[in-house]
C-alpha cells in the first residue's frame, strides 16, 4: 500500500494514498475502535448540507475565494450524491462534541476539493480542512445544527409512516364497529364495548403521539450556526450567521432559523430531549397495542381468541401447527429499544456543563435510531398484522353475553347492591345474566333486549371514527 505524510498539532502520521479522509480521522480510528457503528446516513447528509451552506456563504461575502469555494462546493454535491461513502469511518463512540466526526467531514471534503483543482490530496498548505472548509465554524455549533437538520428530516419520514398506520387502525375500527363484546378491566370481565370501539382507541393513542413528535419537532427549526465554539460568533463575518442558516434551509428545504440565543443553542438539548421523549412515548403506545394484540389473539383455544392475526411464519421448532404473534413481538422488542435510547438521549442532555454540552453524537445516534427502527417497521407491522386482522366474532358475542358485567347495566333499574346479587348467582350458577333476569321477572324478554341493544350499551354514537376527521 501506497501513503502519504500529513501533519498535525501532534506530529506525522502516514495515511493511505488512496484515502480522502486525513491525519486526524486517523487518530480517531485508533483512540475509538469502539462499536464498528458509523453515523447515520441522514446525519452525514446534513452535515454535508452545513459544509456546503457555509462555503456558499463564504462566497457570497467575499469571504473565500471563488476557486477554493467552489471546489469545495462541487466535493459537497459529490458526496451528497453518495461518492465517497466509504470515507466515514469514525466510530459513532468518539471524542467529546463529535470533533472527530466533523474532522473526518472536513479532511473528505479537502481532499476531494483538492483532487478537483488538479492537487495532490494532503496539499493542505493549499486547501485546509481547518482554514478553508472548516471557514468560520466550531464543531460546536455545525454539530448540533446536523442533529437538528437529520432529525427534521427523519421526522419527516416518520410521520408520513405513522399517518399509515392511524389510517389502518380507523380503517379496522370501522370494520370492527357492529362486534360487541366484553371490556376489560383489571383484565376481569367488564361492561360492554365494541372490537371497533378498542382499535379506535389504539388509533387515537397513535395520532396523540404522532401530534406530540410533530409539536417537538419545531423546536429544532432554530440552528447553532454561526455561533461557533461558545455561541459568540467569534471569527465569523458581518452577516455570515443569517445568509448560512438561510442557505442551510434552501439547499434542506427546510423551514431553519437562527438560534434565538446561540449560547443556549450549545449549552441546553431540550429540543433533542423533547423530541427524544416524544419517540418514547410513542414507543409506550405502540407496546400497548402489541400486547393487546398479544392477549386478544391468544389461544386459539385456551385464550382469549377475540381476533386472530395473519399467520406470517411457523411458530414452533418443535409444535407442530402452532403459529405465534411474531409482528407483535418484533414490535414489541423494537419499542423496548427505543425507550432505552430515550433513557440514553436524556443522560446525554443532562450531563453538558457550562457553555457546551460535549454528549453530541451519542445523542444523535440515538434519536435517529429510534426513528430508522420505526420507519423501516411500522409500514410491514401494518401490512403483514393490522390490515390481515380478522375479528372472531362469535367468540366475541359469546364473552359479551356469558359476563357478569353485564349487571351492571341492571342498576338504574333494580340498584346496585340487588345487581350485584345477580352477578354472584350468574357466576355460582353458571347461568347468563340475562337468563337470571328473565327467569327471576325482573325484566320482560322486550325491555331486556331494548337495554342491551348493542348502539346503547356501548355509545357507538360516540366512536364512529367519521366524526374525528383529524384521527382519520
Amino acid at each position: 500500500m501506497e501513503y502519504r505524510t500529513e501533519k498535525d498539532a501532534l506530529g506525522e502520521r502516514k495515511i493511505p494514498s488512496d484515502a480522502y479522509y486525513g491525519i486526524q480521522t486517523l487518530r480517531a480510528t485508533e483512540n475509538f475502535p469502539v462499536s464498528g457503528r458509523r453515523m447515520h446516513a441522514q446525519f452525514i447528509r446534513a452535515y454535508l448540507m452545513v459544509k456546503k451552506a457555509c462555503a456558499g456563504t463564504h462566497l457570497e461575502l467575499g469571504s473565500l475565494d471563488e476557486e477554493r469555494g467552489s471546489a469545495i462546493i462541487q466535493a459537497c454535491e459529490e458526496a451528497l450524491a453518495g461518492k465517497m461513502s466509504d470515507q466515514w469511518i469514525v466510530d459513532v463512540y468518539q471524542a467529546g462534541a463529535g470533533t472527530s466526526f466533523n474532522m473526518n467531514v472536513n479532511e473528505v471534503l479537502a481532499n476531494r476539493a483538492l483532487e478537483i483543482l488538479g492537487r495532490e490530496r494532503g496539499d493542505y498548505a493549499f486547501l485546509s480542512p481547518n482554514d478553508h472548509v472548516n471557514r468560520s465554524q466550531s464543531t460546536n455549533d455545525t454539530f448540533p445544527t446536523a442533529m437538528h437538520v437529520s432529525a427534521l428530516h427523519m421526522v419527516q419520514e416518520l410521520t408520513d409512516v405513522l399517518d399509515r398506520v392511524i389510517q389502518a387502525f380507523a380503517a379496522k375500527g370501522k370494520e370492527f364497529s357492529d362486534i360487541i363484546k366484553s371490556a376489560r378491566t383489571h383484565l376481569q370481565d367488564a361492561v360492554p364495548i365494541t372490537l371497533g370501539q378498542e382499535f379506535l382507541a389504539f388509533r387515537t393513542g397513535i395520532y396523540q403521539a404522532r401530534s406530540q413528535i410533530g409539536e417537538r419537532s419545531r423546536l429544532l427549526e432554530e440552528v447553532a450556526l454561526g455561533g461557533t465554539a461558545a455561541g459568540t460568533g467569534l471569527n465569523t463575518p458581518p452577516g455570515f450567521r443569517e445568509t448560512a442558516v438561510h442557505n442551510l434551509g434552501k439547499i434542506s428545504g427546510l423551514n431553519l432559523k437562527p438560534a434565538s440565543d446561540p449560547r443556549a443553542a450549545m449549552q441546553s438539548f431540550l429540543p433533542a430531549a423533547a423530541v427524544s421523549s416524544a419517540l418514547k412515548e410513542l414507543a409506550l403506545e405502540l407496546i400497548k397495542v402489541a400486547n393487546d394484540f398479544r392477549l386478544l389473539s391468544s389461544g386459539p383455544r385456551t385464550g382469549l381468541r377475540e381476533i386472530v392475526l395473519p399467520p406470517v411464519q411457523p411458530g414452533s421448532s418443535i409444535m407442530p401447527g402452532k403459529v405465534n404473534p411474531v409482528m407483535a413481538e418484533c414490535l414489541n422488542m423494537i419499542a423496548f429499544q427505543v425507550v432505552g435510547n430515550d433513557l440514553t438521549c436524556a443522560m446525554a442532555v443532562q450531563a453538558g456543563q457550562l457553555d457546551l454540552n460535549v454528549m453530541m453524537p451519542v445523542m444523535i445516534y440515538n434519536i435517529l435510531d429510534s426513528m430508522h427502527l420505526l420507519t423501516n417497521y411500522l409500514p410491514v407491522f401494518v401490512e403483514k398484522c393490522v390490515l390481515g386482522i380478522t375479528a372472531n366474532r362469535e367468540r366475541c358475542r359469546q364473552y359479551f353475553e356469558q359476563s357478569v358485567a353485564l349487571a351492571t347495566i341492571l342498576n338504574p333499574r333494580i340498584g346496585y347492591l340487588r345487581a350485584a346479587e345477580i352477578a354472584k348467582e350468574s357466576e355460582k350458577r353458571g347461568v347468563s345474566v340475562a337468563e337470571l333476569v328473565l327467569e327471576k321477572g325482573l325484566l320482560t324478554r322486550e325491555e331486556l333486549e331494548a337495554i342491551l341493544d348493542r348502539e346503547t350499551v356501548t355509545g357507538q354514537l360516540d366512536g364512529n371514527p367519521q366524526k374525528q376527521e383529524g384521527y382519520i
